[in-house]
């Protein structure tokens, strides 16, 4: 005898046709089988690809192990992708990029004890990813200018170029700029091929002068090659030179000599003194201004800065405790910059008067951040509590604050949504319950740091974010740092200690095993 196939709760007359509806294996009739049916049948492709977009990266792995469907559609949709660049990965490169098609944003890395991919790689991936806009390599040691010449004759439409641990140079970095003409962001991180090549050849403006708007140049032993380049960038918004070797006082004359559209520069372990500082004045755009750890500049150049550079928003001043840069330069900012959000001080020894000047000036200050500073105190805090009415975030490091200090915010600083204190021994967690339980809306975290100040590292001021920057950890709070002559000072950045933190990432055992399972979608 025959058996009617179950209708599953739907009406006699509205049974769904089989013919439009496909199955997860062999298309199945019997009622045991419904549960087989690949419900996504009747969404269109570009409704599945963005639920794809909206997964994580291994979400997204998983999916395309479903059907033969979601594979080809997880991977056309996918617009990112982080690909482990070891030599091993090579022969998989055509069934990789067969796959993602539609890549965009691709992000190349390789574990520092393996071999890259070389040319002949790079050459493949950019045939097959002629879209690209943003293009990362780590550690890819085995590409050489020839490489970076068809990657820039391939990848027009390049808009960001990012490389670290490289070893091209010069002619290589050249074809990129004389090639790519939208490239509006470039960084360069411990460039291998600089030495020599870099010194014959210096790095050009090319076709990418009109587009770029940021360089970033970190830990190069000839960047000032790259003064060419800087110069001739007539749209360039944002410069950060960080932990380059040379002289820098003469290149940033030469930068701020012509009309110039810079409006953010981040100096970092520079041998650079006032003199470069009294040419970044002359940007009056400038609204974003982070000095790090560079001995030879003053309050002269600081002056210098704040009277002239009057639209300052974000400033970030780590003068490394050689109390060069006090309250006669801070009062200069305070005169100044009225549009002033957010202000950093770290290893800086000011006083309640700066502090005032500061807190009456600068009505629209929202973040501030007092990190190993011998001179602040309760007296200091409670000036910040009393005066500055607009703060919405405040970093107390490092500082010689006590209970009395921190309980002035129980009726202070109205605007006050979030408070931390590390590593200031003399505030204790009984004060912060106090302060919680009279501001329940205020967030307050305390570091309870057990370790004695003399220990202390030296405060961080590198990669803040946008909204509120992290705070490194304070340097010592009791002894003074011995006074080293600025030549011995700088001598200590020129080792290569300083600048080995390289990428690292685990690399997979068989990259042949699976290839696919190295692709990520994170850039």
């Amino acid at each position: 005898m025959g058996q009617a196939p179950s209708t599953h709760g739907y009406p006699p007359d509205s049974i769904p046709d089989l013919h439009h509806i496909h199955l997860c294996a062999s298309v199945a009739t019997p009622e045991a089988d419904w549960h087989l049916l690949d419900h996504t049948a009747e969404i269109p492709d570009e409704c599945l690809a963005l639920v794809f977009q909206s997964l994580s990266s291994g979400d997204r792995n998983s999916c395309s192990l479903v059907s033969r469907r979601w594979l080809s559609v997880e991977g056309q949709s996918r617009h990112r992708l982080t690909l482990n660049a070891a030599a091993q990965v090579a022969p998989q490169l055509g069934s990789i990029f067969t796959r993602f098609d539609s890549v965009t944003k691709l992000a190349l890395r390789c574990d520092r004890k393996s071999v890259s991919i070389d040319d002949d790689a790079l050459t493949l991936i950019s045939l097959r990813c002629p879209n690209l806009t943003r293009l990362k390599l780590r550690s890819c040691r085995e590409i050489s200018d020839a490489g970076m010449l068809a990657l820039a004759t391939n990848c027009k439409l390049l808009r960001k170029f990012s490389c670290g641990s490289c070893m091209f140079g010069a002619k290589g970095m050249n074809a990129l700029l004389d090639n790519c003409s939208s490239l509006e962001d470039l960084s360069v991180k411990r460039l291998g091929g600089n030495d020599d090549g870099f010194a014959e050849e210096p790095i050009g403006s090319g076709a990418a002068a009109a587009a770029l708007k940021s360089i970033t140049l970190k830990e190069l032993y000839n960047g000032q090659c790259f003064g060419p380049l800087i110069v001739g960038s007539k749209n360039l918004k944002t410069l950060k030179i960080l932990r380059c070797l040379g002289d820098w006082d003469r290149m940033l004359e030469s930068i701020a000599s012509r009309k110039n559209s810079l409006s953010e520069i981040h100096l970092e372990r520079l041998q650079v003194s006032d003199f470069g500082l009294f040419a970044i004045s002359k940007c009056p755009n400038l609204e974003v201004f982070h000095l790090v750890k560079t001995p030879d500049c003053s309050n002269d150049g600081i002056l210098s800065i704040a009277e002239n550079c009057r639209v300052l928003r974000k400033v970030l001043i780590d003068g490394w405790r050689t109390n060069r840069i006090g309250d006669e330069g801070l009062i200069g900012i305070a005169k100044n910059s009225v549009n002033l959000v957010e202000l950093v001080l770290i290893g800086v020894n000011l006083s309640s008067v700066s502090l005032k000047a500061m807190a009456l000036n600068c009505q629209k200050l929202e973040r501030l951040a007092l990190c190993g500073s011998e001179n602040i105190g309760d007296a200091e805090i409670t000036c910040v509590a009393d005066k500055c009415v607009a703060l919405k975030k405040l970093c107390i490091k490092g500082c010689r604050v006590t209970d009395t200090g921190i309980e002035a915010f129980a009726h202070g600083c109205p605007n006050l949504v979030k408070i931390k204190v590390k590593k200031c021994r003399g505030v204790t967690s009984e004060a912060v319950d106090w302060l919680r339980a009279r501001r329940v809306t205020l967030s307050v975290s305390l570091d309870a740091d057990e370790m004695e100040p003399e220990v202390l590292e030296a405060a961080t001021a590198t990669d803040y974010a946008p909204d509120f920057p992290p705070i490194g950890d304070a340097p010592s709070t009791s002894n003074a740092a011995p006074q080293l002559p600025n030549k011995s000072r700088f001598s200590l950045l020129a080792g290569r200690a300083l600048v080995a933190c390289a990428f690292r990432r685990v690399s997979n055992a068989n990259a042949n095993a699976n290839a696919n399972a190295n692709a990520t979608s994170n850039v």
